[in-house]
């Protein structure tokens, strides 16, 4: 069973990210019991300082590594900030980048999507973002982008993406992702 971690870089209660990893999620539920999907909630993470970064670190930190080195791949979603990702995705990079060259994000495959209640989807956060994971030691999945516009009219009542479109586009980013799991061999985390 593969096991893929969701990231919403979000912080919103309604955020429309957190429900286009929510449509990924039913999107891997359906496919007969072969992933498993967790998340790492960004709000549980405390600003990043190395002065808390020693040992395990604290606790939400220790766990969050701990699933991201357990999992397969990686799929992130954040909204646009003033053309960047969110700080708290940032702060959770930060976080999750360290020890450099021996993180939890070292060699992980990871699919990156935007979502956003403007018209562009958000689109102006990817290079950035992609950017940052590429530091970070991220192996970024090859797929075509992802930009979800005008969201909040997207979202269901299960707090899902119903629209057809998106949600073509949303399982092209999920073969790419199964793709990368069966095809990528890990890289291992230096001891």
């Amino acid at each position: 069973m593969a096991r893929i971690v969701l990231v919403s870089g979000s912080l919103r209660r309604q955020s429309v990210n957190t429900a286009a990893l929510a449509t990924i999620r039913s999107i891997l539920d359906r496919r007969d019991g072969e992933f498993h999907t967790s998340e790492i909630r960004v709000a549980d993470l405390p600003y990043y300082s190395e002065d808390l970064d020693v040992g395990p670190g604290p606790a939400a930190v220790s766990a969050a590594r701990e699933l991201l080195i357990a999992s397969d791949a990686a799929i992130i979603s954040t909204p646009s900030y003033n053309g960047a990702m969110t700080g708290a995705l940032k702060n959770a990079l930060d976080w999750l980048s360290r020890p450099w060259k021996a993180s939890s994000l070292s060699g992980k495959p990871v699919a990156l999507l935007t979502a956003s209640p403007g018209m562009y989807g958000g689109v102006d956060a990817q290079p950035d973002t992609r950017r940052v994971l590429e530091r970070c030691g991220a192996v970024l999945i090859d797929h075509a982008r992802v930009a979800i516009g005008n969201a909040e009219f997207l979202v269901g009542r299960d707090g899902t993406i119903t629209e057809p479109s998106v949600v073509a586009e949303l399982e092209g980013l999920v073969d790419a992702t199964v793709a990368a799991v069966r095809g990528h061999q890990r890289v291992p985390v230096a001891a």
